[in-house]
């Protein structure tokens, strides 16, 4: 009866530590952040065709350092003649990142809608063409990728890698809808491998 309990004890025991290390396997893989993929969707009904991409974050990451061709390298995109007029881009994102929510910009003219704002850490323009209501574009990016943008850049680059590492930081986001009469574009990014 003393060995029958000693073995009860011992199972129960070694059932204990196999169910505390499978919590923490289990603990562990949630903790763990999930993979985020780029999105791209372009459909083209007129053409009857469209075209998918679904592309790992962390892989873009590791190419785009290796493709050197003309204005990208190293992760980087060079803006060559980019007027900006005496404008510190720097200083006016800070002043963006530190405003309250808003909408900085409204221009509705006979031609067009056009809406700046800045609302839950995101930059928003809205635009809408009125002479073809069915065109507009919609873009949506994090302020965190702004910052990366411009973080370890000259001031004629915009370092793509660091947008992409603050990408993957900024959860389930749709950046980009383009609609016209013809074609719709789609970028986002999200923990799914596919756009099903």
């Amino acid at each position: 009866m003393r060995e029958t309990m000693r073995r009860r004890t011992r199972i129960a025991t070694v059932l204990c530590m196999l169910a505390a290390g499978m919590m923490a396997l289990v603990g562990s893989a949630m903790a763990a952040p999930a993979e985020k993929y780029l999105h791209v969707n372009v459909e083209d009904p007129t053409r009857g065709g469209s075209v998918n991409v679904n592309v790992p974050l962390s892989m873009a990451e590791k190419i785009l350092p290796a493709i050197n061709n003309h204005d990208l390298h190293y992760g980087k995109v060079s803006i060559h003649n980019a007027e900006m007029n005496g404008v510190d881009v720097r200083a006016l994102l800070d002043a963006v990142r530190t405003a309250p929510d808003n909408e900085f910009v409204t221009v509705k003219d006979k031609d067009s809608d056009v809406r700046v704002a800045k609302a839950n850490g995101n930059i928003i323009v809205h635009v809408i063409d009125k002479k073809n209501k069915q065109q507009r574009v919609d873009v949506t990016v994090p302020l965190k990728v702004v910052d990366a943008l411009f973080s370890t850049a000259k001031n004629d680059e915009l370092d793509i890698a660091a947008a992409l590492r603050a990408l993957s930081d900024a959860g389930d986001v749709l950046l980009v809808t383009v609609q016209d009469s013809s074609e719709k574009v789609r970028v986002w990014v999200d923990s799914r491998n596919t756009q099903d």
